[in-house]
């Protein structure tokens, strides 16, 4: 396995601008060629393209079958390419065991992530939003732990926040696997991400911390595929603000014997005015970078919580 010096991301080509749409067009998508590629080196991919399917060609569909879910031509349904995108996943696997995320494209028969249009019976044209697009569903069986994400759903805040906190999380998981995971190693690993982990499920702390405290005579290449599993599942889910006003009060009593009574009381307000939705979150933890600079702690220090991605990327001041 070979690291780079930002995360590599798959993504479908004709969000980077790239003309493989079945009419020859694409879908470029501003914000990821331009914000995100700032950030994450892209690793573009087409499936139809890869199995043959020219520019133009003739567009194709999930229908449902008596066999599954078979993606086929829309004009007649004669002509199946589910083997050939399921084939076209698998044939990638060597480039893909290298990714820290992946970009799809929404609602495509290939490559949607979820909510793809199925039609109901062959005959019938009525459809269901309850697919996932073939090359999508066969990469995400295949890696089930590298976050992934659409295009459509970056557009949500909190969505995108997840998104980007689950791919540098990985990324560094990537970087540890690089330079050999040794139990100290791991230990600090999860010291460093636990507050990030509080803010998502607070069960899910204690649980890898009962994980790690037990593994002493375990492998630690299982320990380390255990812990993994484990705390990319809880990350999916993304932190709530009830879970962020808990995780902010836990960081302030780190500093409770430190600070006076005005700026305790401040803390308190600014926390107070974040649970409410007044502010966004970038406020308190800025408060609360301001006063570990004037009073550092070893453990706060460590922690990634309050800088979990470049700072430059602003998405602390949009949740």
């Amino acid at each position: 396995m070979t690291t780079t010096d930002i995360p590599l991301i798959g993504i479908s080509s004709c969000l980077l601008g790239e003309r493989v749409r079945f009419d020859g067009g694409h879908k470029l998508n501003a914000y990821i060629e331009k914000t995100l590629g700032s950030y994450f080196s892209f690793r573009p991919f087409c499936p139809e393209m890869a199995i043959g399917l020219g520019v133009p060609r003739p567009t194709i569909k999930l229908v449902a079958t008596d066999a599954g879910v078979r993606c086929v031509d829309s004009k007649t349904g004669e002509q199946d390419f589910t083997d050939q995108l399921q084939d076209s996943a698998n044939q990638q696997r060597d480039w893909h065991s290298q990714l820290c995320g992946y970009i799809f494209k929404k609602d495509s028969p290939s490559c949607g992530m979820e909510r793809v249009k199925v039609s109901i019976s062959p005959t019938n044209p009525h459809n269901k939003r309850n697919g996932q697009g073939i090359y999508a569903a066969t990469f995400m069986q295949n890696f089930p732990l590298i976050p992934t994400e659409e295009e459509g759903r970056l557009g949500d805040p909190g969505l995108r926040e997840n998104f980007i906190q689950r791919v540098y999380v990985y990324y560094r998981w990537r970087q540890l696997e690089s330079e050999g995971i040794t139990q100290d190693k791991l230990f600090r690993f999860h010291s460093q991400h636990k507050l990030i982990l509080m803010s998502h499920n607070q069960n899910s702390v204690r649980e890898l911390g009962r994980l790690l405290a037990d593994g002493h005579q375990t492998p630690i290449e299982e320990l380390a595929e255990n812990y993994i599993q484990q705390l990319m599942a809880a990350l999916k889910k993304p932190a709530n603000r009830g879970n962020h006003v808990n995780t902010l009060q836990h960081v302030r009593g780190y500093l409770k014997r430190d600070l006076d009574g005005d700026d305790k009381q401040e803390l308190s307000e600014t926390i107070e005015q974040y649970r409410l939705g007044h502010i966004p979150l970038i406020v308190p933890i800025t408060l609360l970078r301001h006063h570990f600079r004037n009073q550092p702690d070893p453990f706060i220090e460590q922690s990634l919580y309050m800088h979990p991605y470049p700072a430059e990327m602003r998405l602390l001041n949009q949740i």
